[in-house]
């Protein structure tokens, strides 16, 4: 097998699978899939996030170890991408006002950014802002500096999850051992490779139906305007089948074989049964359970739209892709609960891509880890380290001289790490010493600081003597 060395590695963190894979860019903007890995994950992912690090970490190294396999080198880096439940948007508006027709600079859009990252955030972070128009008097632009104007408004839209979240992916992938070369955020980096540049400035929803959760991203103008997830996917529906008293496993493959969103009585009743043939029911009492959750997710997913205020604004409709999307007549229930003309399926990105047909699935499952491969920029092998060469003057026996090379090759790394070592020491004491002055100076200021107050008349003194001196002057008294 030939070593490759030249590649991109991404792993996408899902609910229902962790799935890994690496490719090479080519230069007409094109990605060759050369591996591809994924473990199941429904035992400890819920709803996108990590909740078992020890078994997330367990199956971060299984996909590694099935990657380098195949590509016949060491990974040093992933790029991974990031959603779950509590992924959302949230919006802030930062205004200034200024002297009369002041030339808005660069310092100050870098100032109004930086008090918006500083909005308080009960146990949630920022993950990203997606960036936004200046409304300058009663206009808005994207780029506002060099604009004269006594007022500007900062429009901002944060993307925020909960703290946890972040912190057990990272926590997970420090327990396996495995370099993050970037964090992405999985529904951003998935809209860029399966919407068109005319969708998103025309206005569409793109929403990503997953195994536990829904996700919904809206676009105006090349612009995100909103991103929510609810807590609702395939599953669900997978889950309700098992009320007809099988099991998870054949309930999901019932799903993918007979289910329908829009099932229609036939006159004749049809039957259906396991793959084992323990079981059979009709086919209209499997498609009731299907439909009435599909039904749900589908209201969910058009209340959130409405939710965002674009609802009327979809000029290029509602796309949907994932697991989710391949159920049958799930485009049509989603255009009957909403006011959208267009309801569009994308089982696959809009890039090319080449690749094994093992390695490659056209059903919407792929398209986040797509997404990530395609934003992914540096080469994620693993650098082999420079072997040091010495040389020696005096001939000796070549299994002496080889000998000597290693015990040398030994002392000089021993010298370098010791050299380190020391002047790594000295940094910290330096460190230590300017924070020790710090603490001391700030002792200082503040014993001065209080020293002055101690020394300083209260209000009521001040105002007593004043009063008493001009009662009490010397022209009085004489």
């Amino acid at each position: 097998m030939v070593s490759t060395t030249d590649f991109i590695a991404a792993i996408e963190i899902g609910s229902s699978k962790i799935a890994g894979m690496a490719g090479r860019k080519a230069g007409d903007g094109s990605i060759e899939v050369l591996a591809y890995a994924e473990e199941q994950s429904g035992s400890f992912i819920r709803k996108g996030t990590i909740y078992n690090l020890d078994k997330t970490a367990q199956a971060l190294t299984s996909i590694i170890n099935t990657l380098e396999g195949s590509l016949g080198n060491e990974i040093g880096k992933v790029y991974v991408g990031m959603g779950g439940q509590s992924l959302r948007t949230v919006r802030n508006l930062v205004g200034r006002d200024l002297k009369e027709d002041t030339i808005i600079s660069q310092e100050l859009i870098d100032s109004i950014c930086d008090e918006n990252l500083a909005i308080p955030l009960i146990d949630m972070d920022i993950l990203d802002v997606a960036p936004q128009e200046y409304k300058i008097g009663n206009n808005l632009q994207a780029d506002p500096v060099g604009v004269a104007s006594s007022h500007i408004e900062g429009r901002f839209l944060n993307i925020v999850a909960r703290s946890i979240v972040k912190k057990n992916l990272e926590r997970s992938f420090e327990q396996a051992k495995i370099n993050i070369a970037d964090l992405f955020i999985s529904p951003l980096v998935m809209a860029e490779v399966v919407l068109t540049e005319g969708e998103k400035r025309a206005g569409c929803a793109l929403v990503d139906f997953g195994a536990d959760t829904t996700t919904i991203s809206i676009y105006k103008n090349n612009i995100l305007r909103f991103l929510t997830v609810l807590p609702l996917g395939g599953n669900a529906i997978t889950r309700d089948v098992t009320t007809l008293q099988i099991e998870e496993e054949d309930a999901e493959k019932l799903k993918k074989q007979f289910g329908n969103a829009l099932f229609e009585e036939e006159e004749e009743p049809v039957e259906c049964q396991t793959e084992d043939g323990s079981r059979s029911f009709e086919l209209q009492t499997l498609n009731n359970i299907i439909e009435a959750r599909a039904e749900e997710i589908a209201a969910n997913v058009w209340n959130q739209i409405q939710l965002s205020g674009f609802d009327d604004k979809l000029n290029a409709g509602i796309i949907i892709t994932g697991g989710g999307s391949n159920l049958k007549n799930m485009d049509e229930l989603i255009k009957r609960k909403s006011k959208a003309e267009k309801v569009k399926v994308a089982r696959f990105v809009r890039h090319a891509v080449h690749a094994s047909t093992e390695l490659l699935k056209k059903d919407g499952t792929q398209n986040t880890i797509l997404g990530i491969l395609f934003a992914g920029e540096e080469n994620c092998c693993l650098e082999e380290k420079p072997v040091i060469q010495k040389s020696y003057t005096e001939a000796a026996p070549a299994s002496t001289v080889a000998q000597k090379e290693i015990f040398e090759e030994d002392e000089f790394l021993k010298q370098q790490e010791e050299e380190a070592k020391a002047a790594k020491k000295l940094r910290d004491e330096e460190e230590k010493r300017k924070k020790e002055e710090e603490r001391l100076r700030k002792i200082e200021e503040k014993k001065r600081k209080e020293a002055e107050k101690a020394n300083r008349p209260g209000w009521f003194k001040s105002t007593f003597d004043k009063i008493s001196n001009e009662i009490f002057s010397d022209d009085d008294m004489k």
